[in-house]
């Protein structure tokens, strides 16, 4: 499984240390950026590459940070075949997966701590797209308006 991760300032600690974390588990993470702490950076300089990075792989993952997640799902959900969700805590990032079959997951740094952030990045790459004819069909219904 490939993991892309990119953050602005405002998540870009959380980043380092969710990188740190993803690579002891052996899962193989690719950072987009930022690559030091700027604080006048721009999160869609670092957001739209992973999500284009997922968008153009089979079994791509994205974890896209910034403050509150917000302009990151925004952004990433831009990029066509990109499902970014904002989750906050770890039954959101399940059903993310389950239902919405999400790629990319969108955290907020300022809303969450490392341990939660952790738990939520595990529970989101291990589950599954529950792949049920209702969830299908909304799907469906979203990727005909790319």
């Amino acid at each position: 499984m490939k993991v892309y991760i990119g953050a602005d300032h405002g998540g870009y600690a959380l980043k380092e240390s969710l990188k740190e974390h993803l690579s002891e588990f052996g899962t193989q993470v690719e950072d987009l950026g930022a690559h030091s702490l700027e604080p006048e950076d721009d999160y869609p300089d670092f957001v739209i590459p992973v999500a284009q990075r997922v968008a153009s792989e089979q079994d791509a993952f994205g974890i896209v940070i910034g403050r509150s997640g917000n302009g990151e799902a925004i952004a990433a959900n831009k990029i066509k075949r990109v499902r970014a969700a904002i989750c906050m805590n770890v039954e959101m990032a399940k059903k993310a997966r389950e239902h919405n079959d999400a790629n990319v997951l969108s955290l907020g740094a300022d809303y969450i701590s490392l341990d939660e952030a952790k738990e939520m990045v595990k529970v989101f790459l291990e589950t599954d797209f529950s792949g049920e004819e209702r969830h299908k069909r909304r799907l469906e219904k979203i990727s005909r308006l790319e």
